[in-house]
């Protein structure tokens, strides 16, 4: 059995690929820039020959996926004979705001679905990781500044999701995960505020919270988006969780039988990410 694992710079990819190892397998690592993941095979699906080769005695892939690319991998898959295919998806995938259905996720789900293989799709909610991009404003500025700051989200760590796409690989094209999707969050419901503040109690740098009005936000943090419509239906979803509660999903606790890592360990885990 041969895995590829897609997206080998990624932290997800990595602690997957850590995972599998450790778990006594050899995966195959792929990346469109092969100087910068040692050991790795080129993976670009702008690119046929180079996804052909990646997928050569593939039995299983994890896949990072866009709409744009996602008819090339299910036409190679399909020649290549894969058998099971683990999407990281999102949450946003199924949100319910008016731009939910523009959402690039929800289209590669569609897209990648039309394969002969089996697929299994997991659908994390917001990154604890989203945090790295706010540090760069917050050593720049003092400030992090965020559109809906009482936002309820509950964040999840990358070595969650990592946890989970392992257990669904080495469970195997077959398994009762076949045709699954699962939702997965992290283990708390908070506003992006409370998160901000616990920043500075667990690593004591303090940092100006600021609130964007969403003409502030499109003007400061679209242009860094690829996708607009991606952008907008983030704003639609961020815009409908003011006041209320993020749902706890179960997915990490069921697929990897270990509960969700919380904020506070994220933040522990990185201690560079706000070291002053």
């Amino acid at each position: 059995m041969t895995i590829l694992v897609t997206g080998g710079r990624g932290r997800i990819a990595r602690a997957v690929v850590a995972g599998l190892t450790a778990a006594g397998l050899d995966p195959r690592v792929a990346s469109r820039d092969t100087s910068a993941v040692p050991g790795s095979v080129p993976f670009d699906l702008t690119d046929p020959s180079t996804v052909s080769a990646a997928l050569r005695d593939v039995t299983q892939v994890f896949l990072y996926a866009e709409p744009t690319t996602a008819a090339a991998f299910v036409e190679a898959a399909d020649a290549a004979g894969v058998k099971k295919v683990v999407l990281l998806s999102s949450m946003s995938s199924y949100a319910d705001n008016e731009d939910a259905a523009a959402d690039p996720h929800a289209e590669t789900e569609r897209v990648i679905k039309t394969g002969a293989y089996a697929v299994t799709c997991l659908q994390p909610g917001a990154f604890m990781t989203n945090a790295i991009f706010w540090s760069y404003a917050l050593r720049a500025t003092g400030q992090i500044r965020l559109p809906y700051l009482d936002a309820e989200e509950a964040p999840i760590h990358e070595q969650d999701i990592a946890d989970a796409a392992v257990q669904v690989l080495l469970a195997g094209p077959g398994s009762p995960h076949d045709g699954r999707a699962y939702p997965l969050s992290g283990p708390e419901s908070m506003t992006r505020r409370r998160q901000i503040e616990q920043i500075t109690e667990v690593t004591g740098v303090p940092i100006e919270a600021v609130d964007l009005a969403p003409a502030q936000a499109e003007e400061e943090m679209s242009r860094g988006m690829r996708n607009q419509a991606q952008f907008r239906s983030l704003m639609s979803y961020w815009a409908s969780r003011v006041g209320l509660p993020h749902p706890i999903e179960p997915g990490v606790e069921l697929l990897t039988a270990h509960p969700a890592r919380s904020w506070q360990t994220w933040l522990r885990d990185h201690p560079e990410v706000f070291a002053e």
